[in-house]
């Protein structure tokens, strides 16, 4: 089944008509930076039966998130339980920006992506050193992490995504 997508540069229009925008990344992304018009329906809290239960199935719902990833998740979990119309808006925020959408700015984040690479490369960084200095069995360390990135390539779900979305500073 393939994702319906629309361009960031029509969110506008569907903005001014009336149209619902839902952003799926976490609240601390949300209040960094976010198209006014969007509400905030985070993916790891998204019950995608309840949303249709309550908005209905038939009403267009345009999907975005940082650059369109989790924004394809929600929509297939939206379509698996029923909605019709789960539109997901190309390249997310950033494309918004990028076509001078009206965007509203607070307090700057760190994007979930980036603390998954901050938070890989310090821990392979630390057991290697670990492993070097302290002791051998440190090494299992980056090698966790090692496969825990070859999984989330090969599965397209990243277990370190959804536990640092879970984290105080990310709500």
């Amino acid at each position: 089944m393939s994702t319906h997508t629309i361009k960031a540069s029509t969110l506008a229009e569907i903005i001014a008509a009336g149209g619902t925008v839902i952003d799926v990344r976490t609240p601390a992304e949300f209040k960094s930076a976010h198209v006014v018009g969007a509400a905030l329906q985070p993916l790891d809290r998204l019950d995608a039966a309840a949303y249709c239960q309550s908005k209905g199935t038939n009403t267009a719902v345009y999907i975005l998130c940082q650059s369109g990833k989790r924004a394809s998740i929600a929509a297939e979990q939206l379509t698996a339980a029923g909605h019709i119309q789960a539109i997901v808006v190309e390249g997310g925020t950033l494309a918004a920006i990028d076509a001078g959408l009206d965007i509203a700015y607070g307090k700057r984040a760190i994007s979930i992506e980036r603390q998954v690479r901050i938070a890989a490369g310090l821990l392979v960084f630390c057991g290697t050193l670990a492993g070097v200095f302290l002791h051998s069995a440190c090494l299992i360390v980056p090698g966790f992490v090692g496969a825990g990135l070859a999984f989330s390539g090969l599965t397209d779900t990243c277990g370190m995504a959804m536990a640092l979305g879970k984290c105080p500073w990310n709500q």
